[in-house]
């Protein structure tokens, strides 16, 4: 049986932020905010996850003309399996260290 990967404390966090709202794509920043992860962490994070097909991402047009387009990322089906095995995993802990 193959080895299940380790997933940091960092990637579980942003998993279960992807997870609150599954379908709708996310900007960077938005996600830098709510995880309270910092871009050098984040952005490896993100690229690695896309490059793994957890994650999808695209370009998106600025909402404002004169600003950049940006990246937008969203869970593909792999990574919302993911994210709900994770979640599933963190509440088991939860209950077992409660019971302990």
């Amino acid at each position: 049986m193959p080895r299940k990967p380790n997933i940091s404390r960092q990637t579980r966090a942003l998993l279960a932020t992807f997870l609150d709202r599954s379908q709708i794509w996310r900007h960077g920043y938005d996600l830098s905010k709510e995880t309270g992860l910092r871009s050098g962490t984040l952005y490896p994070l993100l690229m690695r996850l896309s490059e793994q097909g957890l994650l999808e991402a695209r370009w998106e047009e600025a909402a404002r003309p004169g600003l950049p387009p940006r990246h937008v990322y969203r869970l593909t089906a792999r990574g919302l399996a993911l994210a709900h095995e994770q979640e599933r995993e963190a509440v088991l802990g939860d209950r077992a260290g409660a019971i302990a």
